[in-house]
């Protein structure tokens, strides 16, 4: 048995050596499942190693300890996150229809990622103290509020929206409002029935949310001190 175990490890050595990004990028897939699903108290880092092919080991080469492969896996939730707003090209498009695609990118990119949410309430539940000692996440997210505060400086400039708007603020919407399609979707579809999160229902409610972000920061034509 602990030759066996050994033969297997030096192969998983051998394998890491020649791909060591695709071991990580492994790892870090199975982990999000892991932690996801069971919290960080909950997960086990033998399930990782044995959906991976990998080992315990090699694991904690990568990653240090449980702790820290949480944490790089928090980080990776947010890294692609944010990596799908970059890739909108909002400043290409007009200040209207760049809103409206990034309330329909958050709103799909979190129905589409419901692992992402449970790792925030997980995070949450712990009061955000792995994040803080991220050196990472508040820097990518720091990209995100600037990317809206130029779109909507953009429809200021044109005219279209009002002025006074917080990007901070209207993040936090449009946030509060995809978040919650994927955070209460058991609770709320048990209470009320699941019309809203079939196929047709979710894809009307991702335009509603970006026509009630919209209606909140346009100029309502003449409307005194519009």
């Amino acid at each position: 048995m602990k030759q066996a175990t050994a033969t297997r490890e030096k192969k998983q050595a051998r394998q890491a050596k020649r791909d060591p990004e695709g071991v990580r990028r492994d790892i870090l897939a199975v982990a999000m499942e892991e932690f996801s699903q069971n919290g960080l108290s909950g997960a086990r880092i033998d399930e990782i190693a044995a959906r991976t092919r990998t080992s315990k080991r090699m694991i904690y080469y990568y990653f240090g300890d449980k702790e820290g492969l949480y944490q790089r896996v928090l980080e990776e939730a947010y890294a692609k996150v944010r990596g799908g707003e970059s890739e909108l090209e909002l400043e290409g498009l007009d200040p209207v229809a760049a809103l409206v695609k990034l309330c329909r990118y958050t709103f799909d990119h979190h129905r589409r990622n419901p692992s992402f949410i449970r790792m925030v309430m997980i995070e949450n539940i712990h009061h955000g103290r792995h994040m803080q000692l991220s050196e990472n996440i508040r820097g990518l997210n720091r990209l995100a509020i600037e990317a809206l505060e130029a779109v909507l400086k953009r429809g200021q400039e044109a005219g279209l929206f009002r002025e006074g708007l917080n990007p901070l603020e209207l993040h936090w919407q449009i946030s509060a409002l995809s978040f919650f399609n994927v955070s209460n979707a058991a609770t709320f579809s048990f209470l009320f029935s699941d019309a809203l999160f079939t196929p047709d229902g979710q894809e009307t409610l991702s335009g509603h949310v970006a026509d009630m972000v919209l209606r909140y920061v346009r100029v309502e034509h003449g409307r005194p001190g519009a």
